[in-house]
This record gives structure tokens, C-alpha cells and sequence, in this order.
């Protein structure tokens, strides 16, 4: 039902997902890794630093930390740099935040059916949460050889939405936001209220978060927030902290009319959100708030329009500390009015499958809702066994799911919803709902003739693109559950066409991966060459699928780093 309180604004499309997270890069390999219940929590690698020079078991001694764990994404010093113009004595001065984002954020753009040349002097907005700096903190202390290029590419964070912006040719607002863990919640909160007012035709909204440093690992473990097994155990009794991770996720966003007038693929929508501070209504600085977090939620389903009570699943801050808790009060408060009897809210938390990855926390959460909302599931979360007995269970309206569950629907949409939280005292609040269903379109013709364009930069790139499809469109690949012209019409119109091509034609998934295999071989199969000069015809009737992953060609980027902190001995 709608709120009278306030009217509810231009709903928000989610067009586009790239995301690399621990176990996970992009929304197809996250969703596997959700519900096959993996975690993908670890030891820290040696190629980030020496975890046992400053690892003591808890309570760890001043200058020590005691958690051996974390999630981490796989070579964070790779980097494409020619593929975005970048010198290679200017890439080593980049932060990874921001070399990983560039690639992720063109991922997300591809996802989306979005052109990045067509959108060169765009009014394109770009908002970055991020609240930590390990690049430049490893540098910090080695200023010899270090000037503009490290003041652009790690000192300040302004530059890491800069750097996007300037990528891509991008002239809308270009901010990095910056409330500690709720950042990318916040940033999704500013760009959807930039696109109602206007101010830009279509967002990229970003989070990112590398642990590099072992010094906030320390920080964080004197402090006594870090579990000592590495597992985020949100509402389960055992829950005694959480464990940092990496994070690299962006959403491509538009107006919802703008996405149904241009034929956009709607991934989901976002009806409104909500962004609060707990100011002093609780008893320290870092200490959570029922008050603030219901102002948060509250102010949310105002503006989404819609009863708190209507929502089936809720992606908590979830991290598996004491603020846990009063989140669980603070959903219990809002969603839990007028909920109908027997119809609990599922609440779970991404973090039990990947760690805590800060300050992009708030996008990795909207992402694994997306995914819910297109599958109508919610997956495990994961280390819920006993549950902690702060919460009455009996009367709290709120259900942590130990296995996948269907999610249930409501006059033919499903509705979630993200929360978040900081140590900053910053809360937001995010509701979204299912796309509408398309309208149906004419089936393919059976035995209809089907041509496939791959392109890339150079001869390499296009033979590991051509492999890709090739296992995309072999039995048991991802590309099996779509049309085949769906797949020709997502590769030949909606991405860009770079020099080195391959045209493949056939009349099925088979053919045509079969005819992939062959030239991969060395092979001369017929069906197989130089594209034509116009671009092949595609059915009208054909929309925007997943495809795979562009194949980048990367090499390792990285500066000397100056001596690290001095731990401090274990007497």
C-alpha cells in the first residue's frame, strides 16, 4: 500500500552489475558461490603481507592483531593498461582501488548494453564509496620518486571517481563518498537522488576496499571487532566479530522510464532510500542506534512508497558483532508492524560467504539482492547454528534462512531490501523491488541463421574471447538458457567493435560453438570469418543477455613498497 506520509519518487533501474569480490568475479560466479553456500574466507596471502609477524591469539598484545583471515580477491596488481591509455610508469602509481574499478565499471557497462564511446560527454554521474587508502599508506613512508602521478593515483581519494569519470569522458557529478562502512550504500542513496532531480541522465555507483595494509588489521583487532576464526556468524550465539575483505562492485543506474523507453534490460529496481546519523541517541561514538537506524529505514519506505510489512527479505549490515543485535531490534521495529502472521522476513548477510568488504559492504549487498530478486530465492547464510539468545526469536518477526528459500511475492513482484551501518554513526537503507515481467515476444524462428561478431584489440585477445563463447555455448554453459539471438543481439549492438574480428554463423547453440572449436583448432570450418562490413541483421524481437566476461590482457603493476610497520615484539 502506498504511505500518505510522502510521495514516492521516479523509481531507479538497476541496468547493470560488474562485480570482483572473494570467490566471485561478476554476478553470475556470486550467485553460484551463494547458493552453493561457499565460503570464501581465507588466510592472508603472503603477496599481501606477513600475517605472522603480527598475528598474536586473542588477546593480542599492543601492535598485533588477532585474526590470521580475510576475503581477497585474486592478482590485484593486474591491470590492462593499455586497453584505458594508461603509461606503465603511471599504472604503478595507481592505487588498485582504482585500476580494479576501471575494469569492473567497463564489466558493468557491458552487463548493462551500455556503449562506453557513446556515452563520451555524457551527462554521466559517478559516486565511489571509499574509506581506505592501503596504496598510499604502503608509500607513505618512501616520498623519493614519488610526486603528481601518486598524488592522482593513490594520495587522494577524490581521484578514484576522478579517474572514472575521466576514463570514460564522463560529465556528470563525480564524487567519492566516504562514511566508512556504509559508503556505498550512501553513494547509491546520492546518485538515485541525483538522477530524480535530473542533474544526470544515467549513474555509475561504485564501492571499493583492498586490505593491503596490515595496519587497520591491527587497528581493528586492538579494538576487538575481528572473529578469531575469520567468520562473520551474523545472529548465530558464537558471533564474536567480523573479518575484513576485499570489494570491488558497480551498478549502472537510470530512470525507469528512460530504461523502458531506450529497451534496457531491468535487473531491479530501486523504489527509494534512506540515509540518517544516529547523532547522541546512543552512548558513545562508535556505539550503534535503534533510533538511528529506524530513521534510516523509515525514511526509505516513505519515499519507496511503500508498508515496511510488504518487504520478504532484508540483506542486513550483518556482520556478526555486537551491533548485530541492535540491527535485528531496529528491522524488528520497522518491518515487524502490521507483518501478517506466519509470513516472517528472511534476513541474511553476504558477509558470512565473503567477509566484511567496508566500504563497498553497501553495493555487494545490493548486488547479491539483485540476484535474489531475479532467481525469487534467498541462499543460505552461512555460520547461523545456534541462535543468539539476546534475540527472542519466538517474537521477532524475522527468519535467518540455514538453507535457499523461495521468496515469496506480492501481487506479482518480489520486494528487499538492503540495510547498512557505520562506525561513523551513518545509516542507510535501501528498498528495491523486482523488474516487471517483459512482455512476451514472438518465438525464434526454429533453423533461422545466426551470426555471431566477436572483437577485440588484438589477435590474443580475440582467440581467449573466442574460447570464452565457445565454452559459453557448450552444453552445460551459461549461454545454453538464452536465445541464440538474444546472445547475437547483446554481442553484435550492445558492445563496442574493436579492430581484430570473427564472424561465426549457424543455426544453434551447437553449431556455433562447434564451429568456435573448430577455428580455435586451426581448423577451416565453413560459417567462419571476416564479419561483413554492416552489422549482421538481428531479429527485432531480441533482447540484452549476460554474456561472458571480457577476457583482459593485464600485466602486473605495482611500486616498491616502503618498509612496513614495525610490529611490535611479543614479550
Amino acid at each position: 500500500m502506498r504511505s500518505a506520509e510522502a510521495p514516492a519518487g521516479e523509481p531507479v533501474a538497476v541496468i547493470g552489475l560488474g562485480c570482483r569480490l572473494p570467490g566471485a568475479h561478476g554476478p553470475d560466479r556470486l550467485w553460484r558461490l551463494l547458493t552453493e553456500a561457499i565460503d570464501a574466507v581465507r588466510e592472508v596471502p603472503a603477496d599481501r603481507f606477513d600475517i605472522d609477524a603480527y598475528y598474536a591469539p586473542r588477546p593480542a598484545p599492543p601492535g598485533r592483531t588477532d585474526s590470521r583471515w580475510g576475503g581477497f580477491v585474486d592478482q590485484v596488481a593486474e591491470f590492462d593498461a593499455e586497453f584505458f591509455g594508461v603509461p606503465a610508469d603511471e599504472a604503478a602509481h595507481l592505487d588498485p582501488q582504482q585500476r580494479l574499478l576501471l575494469m569492473t565499471a567497463w564489466e558493468a557497462l557491458e552487463d548493462a548494453g551500455q556503449l562506453p564511446d557513446r556515452l563520451a560527454g555524457s551527462r554521466t554521474a559517478v559516486y565511489v564509496g571509499q574509506s581506505h587508502t592501503d596504496y598510499w599508506d604502503l608509500q607513505a613512508g618512501r616520498l623519493a620518486g614519488l610526486g603528481l602521478p601518486t598524488l592522482t593515483g593513490s594520495q587522494q581519494r577524490a581521484m578514484t571517481a576522478g579517474r572514472l569519470s575521466y576514463a570514460f569522458d564522463l560529465r556528470g557529478a563525480s564524487v567519492t563518498v566516504d562514511s566508512a562502512q556504509s559508503s556505498a550504500g550512501v553513494a547509491v542513496h546520492l546518485a538515485a537522488q541525483g538522477l530524480r532531480a535530473g542533474d544526470a541522465d544515467l549513474a555509475l555507483v561504485a564501492g571499493v576496499n583492498l586490505v593491503l595494509s596490515p595496519t587497520p588489521a591491527v587497528l581493528f583487532g586492538q579494538a576487538g571487532v575481528l572473529a578469531a576464526d575469520g567468520r562473520c556468524k551474523f545472529g548465530d550465539a558464537g558471533a564474536d566479530g567480523f573479518v575484513r575483505s576485499d570489494g570491488i562492485v558497480v551498478a549502472v543506474l537510470k530512470p525507469l522510464s528512460a530504461a523502458l523507453a531506450d529497451g534496457d534490460r531491468v535487473r531491479a529496481v530501486l523504489l527509494g532510500s534512506g540515509v540518517s546519523n544516529d547523532g547522541r541517541a546512543k552512548p558513545s561514538l562508535t556505539a550503534p542506534s535503534v533510533t538511528g537506524q529506524v530513521a534510516a529505514m523509515r525514511a526509505a519506505y516513505r519515499a519507496a512508497g511503500i508498508a515496511p510489512s510488504e518487504v520478504d527479505y532484508v540483506e542486513a549490515h550483518g556482520t556478526g558483532t555486537r551491533i548485530d543485535q541492535v540491527e535485528l531490534a531496529a528491522l524488528t521495529e520497522v518491518l515487524g508492524t502490521d507483518r501478517p502472521a506466519g509470513r516472517p522476513c528472511l534476513v541474511g548477510s553476504i558477509k558470512t560467504n565473503i567477509g566484511h568488504t567496508e566500504a563497498a559492504a553497501g553495493l555487494a549487498g545490493l548486488v547479491k539482492t539483485v540476484l535474489c530478486l531475479e532467481h525469487a530465492t534467498v541462499p543460505p547464510s552461512l555460520h547461523h547454528r545456534v541462535p543468539h539468545p539476546d534475540v527472542d526469536w519466538a517474537r521477532v518477526p524475522l527468519l535467518v534462512p540455514d538453507t535457499s528459500r523461495p521468496l515469496p511475492g506480492r501481487d506479482g513482484r518480489h520486494l528487499a531490501a538492503v540495510n547498512g551501518q557505520s562506525i561513523s554513526g551513518t545509516n542507510t537503507h535501501l528498498v528495491l523491488a523486482s523488474a516487471s515481467p517483459r512482455p512476451p515476444t514472438p518465438a525464434p524462428v526454429p533453423g533461422q541463421t545466426h551470426t555471431l561478431v566477436l572483437s577485440a584489440r588484438d589477435p590474443v585477445g580475440l582467440r581467449a574471447l573466442a574460447e570464452a563463447y565457445a565454452v559459453f555455448l557448450e552444453p552445460g554453459g551459461a549461454g545454453r538458457t538464452a536465445a541464440l539471438r538474444d546472445i547475437c543481439h547483446s554481442t553484435n549492438d550492445r558492445r563496442v567493435r574493436h579492430p581484430h574480428q570473427l564472424a561465426v554463423s549457424g543455426t544453434s547453440h551447437a553449431e556455433l560453438g562447434g564451429r568456435l572449436r573448430d577455428h580455435l583448432r586451426g581448423e577451416r570450418p565453413t560459417g567462419v570469418g571476416a564479419p561483413p562490413p554492416a552489422r549482421p541483421s538481428v531479429d527485432p524481437a531480441a533482447r540484452l543477455v549476460s554474456l561472458p566476461l571480457r577476457p583482459w590482457r593485464t600485466s602486473s603493476h605495482w611500486l616498491d613498497v616502503a618498509a612496513p610497520p614495525t610490529p611490535v615484539p611479543v614479550s
